[in-house]
């Protein structure tokens, strides 16, 4: 039997993504990892500083009927949501992840979405840290340190 923290666990609405165009953001803007059961977008915010930083991350589904029926979308978006519930905590704040199930989701057991979800979230975490910091190493224009504002009277 699992333990008490992971059984019946439920993704909170305020951990939810909801609106098309977060959706749509994350995908185009995110990393992105992928397995035989699913792919994971992610995107986290490149700067500390920004107001999304210090909320929670949150994350959204995308099922489509490539999956199979209704009943069988369901299934998965459940079975995924539940997994995802008791790993939102491990990822930075202020992110947003999207995990997108291909057709191998609704046959696949739960231990293999469990499987195929963390190793993607694994790759996915080390890809946008990554690009988060070339982002702070390169600097985000002329307001940075050594800036061109500095001497300048206002």
């Amino acid at each position: 039997m699992p333990p008490a923290s992971t059984r019946h666990s439920m993704l909170p609405a305020p951990s939810r993504i909801r609106r098309s165009r977060e959706f749509t953001e994350t995908m185009s803007h995110g990393v992105r990892a992928g397995r035989a059961s699913l792919v994971v977008h992610l995107d986290v915010p490149a700067d500390p500083s920004q107001p999304a930083a210090g909320h929670a991350a949150r994350a959204g589904f995308v099922v489509s009927k490539a999956v199979g029926n209704a009943v069988a979308r369901h299934l998965v978006a459940r079975r995924l949501r539940a997994l995802v519930a008791v790993r939102l905590d491990g990822l930075p704040d202020g992110s947003r992840l999207v995990v997108r199930a291909l057709p191998g989701s609704a046959t696949a057991s739960s231990g293999q979405l469990a499987r195929d979800l963390d190793s993607s979230l694994q790759k996915a975490v080390a890809r946008a840290l990554e690009r988060s910091t070339a982002h702070r190493e390169r600097g985000s224009g002329p307001n940075e340190a050594g800036s061109m504002d500095e001497g300048r009277v206002r």
